[in-house]
């Protein structure tokens, strides 16, 4: 029984809570009409720390802050899938939309095959209206999970078809080369077979913006009552946030955006999954910088839904995730106690991308001229200070290269030359990278909103799928 002090306490404190919701007007619903949900594919608390570094040496501003980390809730996540403490993306993703752990590689099925439901599935048969947007191919593992099922995540051309019973509003991203057939005359496909996905979704009364050259008609599209949209812009992933040109091809906050314009037309409300899926891609070829902007790139979308919460804050809830780790990113090398990012600052291309594949590949562009490709990489990378030591290491992998050979042991199957490269670029930084893989390390959750506060805490991610779930109460 509470003595005479606590009852007085307790008094005065609910008569507080009381005052300060009738003064300030705000009526906090059951559970959010409006829902995002983001998560950062590799997003780990490193990622999240860099890229903040990062922004306030860019910007000079000491202060500045990634508005993912402003939210009032927070919370730690741990990650291991049902097969491994080390998951993948299909299986982390699989716990963050149903709730369930699962076997790596698995598309929202349990290891015995039983298909599971996504908190996309049963917020369509409650009425709501769904929207996938992802800055790799949709058809990769995190956003399939929560629009098909299969036993392989590499199944691309099956999950595509599955789209198309998912009863998702609004798709958009990267890959139409599983949605349109073999010999498509406006680009390649990856199909085998003539089954033209895209146009069966024109058929069901899609609005279908297909390839780099529907940007322009996407931007200016402006949706009118109840539509929907399968907007794919890239024949794989879309370009690093870093290398990416602004006139061919949307940013992952455009692409949010339009989907806060179309789904917001639909009366009983929305649940958005946004990716950031080239995150991870960067920090498994440990590239500090492509990381750092497509995480940048990231927060811009959850601005997006940040501005529409602020219009909205009774009816909306913000969650922001990762999936798991990529790189075992440190902040911190050798014996040293410092991090110095503005080593960074001129970096204009990813060797994730381009020193990998493109035009700063040395084996394809520069015909063994050793001389050229440093001047490129003194352009291009901000390395025009090499030192005897880091010059000397560039030209170790140069010599391999030029001898045909490659260890993938070492290298992590990338080229040599622009991992040493990269690894040289970190460790001016003070950074370091532990594997071309991702790790066990658990990530940071931050969320604002309606019952926000249920999602904080130490929590697995398949008790953040149940939280969300809870919120919204639905059951999984």
């Amino acid at each position: 029984m509470l003595n005479r002090v606590s009852r007085n306490f307790l008094g005065f404190f609910l008569l507080t809570v009381i005052t300060i919701s009738l003064f300030s007007g705000v009526v906090e619903a059951d559970s959010p009409k409006y829902v995002f949900y983001f998560i950062g594919d590799g997003l780990g608390a490193s990622q999240r720390q860099a890229t903040e570094y990062f922004l306030q040496e860019q910007t000079g501003d000491p202060q500045a802050k990634l508005v993912m980390n402003i939210f009032p809730i927070a919370g730690i996540n741990t990650t291991h899938s049902a097969d491994t403490l080390v998951t993948d993306s299909a299986a982390a993703g699989t716990a963050l939309a149903t709730g369930y752990k699962t076997n790596n590689g698995v598309i929202a099925q349990l290891p015995d095959g039983t298909n599971l439901k996504s908190i996309f599935q049963v917020a369509e048969e409650k009425g709501m209206a769904t929207g996938l947007v992802s800055s790799t191919r949709l058809t990769h593992a995190t956003p399939a999970v929560f629009a098909s099922n299969n036993p392989n995540r590499n199944a691309e051309n099956e999950i595509a078809y599955d789209f198309l019973d998912s009863g998702v509003d609004y798709f958009a991203g990267g890959g139409y080369r599983h949605f349109v057939p073999q010999d498509w005359q406006w680009g390649k496909s990856k199909r085998k077979d003539d089954i033209n996905i895209a146009q069966k979704f024109y058929e069901q009364g899609y609005k279908t913006f297909l390839t780099e050259y529907d940007t322009a008609a996407f931007r200016n599209y402006q949706p009118k009552g109840k539509e929907k949209v399968l907007a794919l812009f890239t024949y794989s992933h879309l370009p690093y946030e870093i290398d990416r040109n602004q006139e061919e091809v949307p940013s992952l906050a455009e692409m949010t955006a339009k989907g806060i314009e179309v789904l917001t037309n639909y009366q009983n409300g929305f649940i958005m999954m946004v990716e950031g899926g080239r995150i991870d891609h960067a920090c498994h070829a440990n590239d500090p910088v492509a990381t750092i902007y497509d995480t940048l790139a990231f927060d811009a979308a959850v601005a997006e839904a940040y501005e529409f919460y602020q219009q909205h804050p009774q009816e909306t809830l913000i969650v922001v995730v990762g999936d798991h780790e990529t790189g075992g990113f440190g902040l911190g090398f050798g014996k040293n106690y410092f991090l110095k990012l503005e080593r960074l600052l001129d970096v204009k291309v990813s060797t994730a991308d381009v020193l990998n594949y493109g035009a700063g590949n040395y084996s394809k562009n520069f015909n063994n001229d050793r001389a050229a490709f440093f001047n490129y990489l003194a352009e291009n990378v901000g390395l025009a200070d090499l030192t005897a030591e880091e010059r000397a290491k560039i030209e170790g992998a140069m010599a391999m290269v030029e001898a045909g050979k490659n260890d993938k042991v070492t290298y992590g199957g990338y080229d040599p030359v622009a991992i040493t490269v990269t690894h040289i670029l970190s460790e001016r930084a003070n950074m370091y990278w532990t594997t071309y893989a991702h790790s066990g390390t658990a990530i940071p959750m931050s969320a604002i909103g309606v019952k926000a506060a249920q999602l904080g805490g130490f929590k697995d991610n398949t008790e953040i799928a149940k939280a969300l779930a809870s919120v919204l109460e639905f059951e999984l």
